[in-house]
């Protein structure tokens, strides 16, 4: 039986009708930049998430890009980010012409390791941005306290996470910045590129809207230079309806991951094969990603099994940031736990619709690979 990694199309056919009642209204009133429909959803966001202000914008790296423009990051500054991430995290650093300075991360959570940050902070250190790494979110206590210690602003990369929680807290609520992404995978995906900033700070959010806009206030008159960052009408229209969708899309995940868990871990024969992913004491995994390790060098030659067998996989990720080549003048950083995970991690199919017969495929798979 093939296992897609991801089935799209089963999601968006169930909001069929709202969906295309929320395209018709946009487009019957023909205001496609910004307006009441990116308003609205900024609304459901904030009453969702529990935070003062939400910015709609065109991606998850631009929420990213942004968060750091408003915080004033630039030449000279560092923002210090773990290696084992998406790129668009140490990207948006470099776009600045700030320095990212690579964090180890945690071998058993996959998120940022607040120790190795601690001995990595600098007189020219000016942000930690944390990722929510696959859906599950980072020590925050720990991140804050440091934040607090060196006066460090906090950008939390949440672009995998809406809906995790640590403690309790929403992420993205916890930082100086929250930044989220819709792209189409994520726990609430959109139908092509956008994303949001979140804020408890109103001068902080009234800065990234008007950066959001080639920092434009009043229209045509420029203080600063930003960018156009903003969110589709359409994007925003299409997300509301799928946003109140969210508790039951996250409910599956973790449904899927559960059986996941008891199938792999009643295997045996796994047990010194394969190390399984777990949810923190503090944390509620929305599991973006399902993601075993397979020690020993057999990784790509498990994905390699499965793909023969018609199952879909992927490698998140299959170098670290501090390895990639267009980082290679920047100081050299100690990441041995990110280098390790690079060779070992491998993400199954997880998304909602995923069926118990189609998981059980994927289990007997593995099982039978080893």
């Amino acid at each position: 039986m093939p296992v897609p990694l991801f089935e799209l199309n089963l999601q968006n056919k169930a909001n069929h009708n709202a969906l295309l009642a929320a395209f018709e209204r946009v487009v019957e009133h023909g205001q496609f930049i910004l307006g009441p429909e990116v308003a609205a959803f900024e609304g459901d966001l904030i009453r969702r998430v529990g935070v003062g202000n939400a910015i709609g914008v065109s991606s998850g790296t631009d929420a990213l890009l942004l968060s750091l423009m408003a915080l004033d990051v630039g030449p000279g500054d560092e923002v210090l980010c773990p290696s084992f991430t998406f790129f668009a995290t140490a990207g948006c650093i470099s776009r600045l012409g700030a320095e990212p300075v690579f964090v180890d991360v945690l071998a058993d959570s996959f998120n940022l390791d607040v120790a190795d940050a601690a001995t990595k902070v600098s007189g020219r250190t000016k942000v930690i941005m944390p990722v929510h790494l696959y859906g599950q979110a980072a020590d925050m206590d720990g991140v804050l306290e440091l934040a607090r210690t060196h006066k460090l602003k906090v950008v939390e990369d949440c672009a995998q996470a809406l809906g995790a929680k640590w403690k309790g807290q929403e992420v993205g609520s916890m930082g100086d910045f929250g930044a989220f992404s819709f792209f189409p995978t994520k726990n609430l995906g959109g139908f092509g590129d956008g994303g949001v900033l979140l804020t408890n700070d109103d001068d902080l959010a009234e800065k990234a809207r008007v950066l959001r806009v080639h920092g434009s206030k009043p229209k045509y008159f420029h203080k600063t230079v930003g960018g156009n960052f903003r969110l589709d009408a359409l994007q925003a229209a299409l997300l509301g309806v799928k946003l109140g969708n969210l508790e039951q899309l996250l409910g599956q995940r973790r449904g899927n991951a559960t059986q996941y868990l008891e199938r792999l871990e009643a295997e045996s024969r796994l047990k010194d094969n394969v190390i399984l992913p777990s949810e923190g004491p503090d944390c509620w995994h929305t599991w973006n990603q399902f993601t075993i390790r397979v020690p020993g060098g057999r990784r790509d030659d498990l994905r390699e099994f499965l793909q023969e067998k018609g199952i879909a996989s992927e490698i998140y990720y299959p170098l670290s940031l501090h390895q990639q080549e267009c980082f290679k003048n920047l100081t050299k950083r100690s990441c041995p736990v990110s280098e390790q995970l690079s060779g070992e991690c491998l993400s199954l199919p997880i998304y909602p619709e995923l069926t118990l017969d189609m998981l059980d495929e994927v289990v007997s798979a593995i099982v039978g690979f080893f």
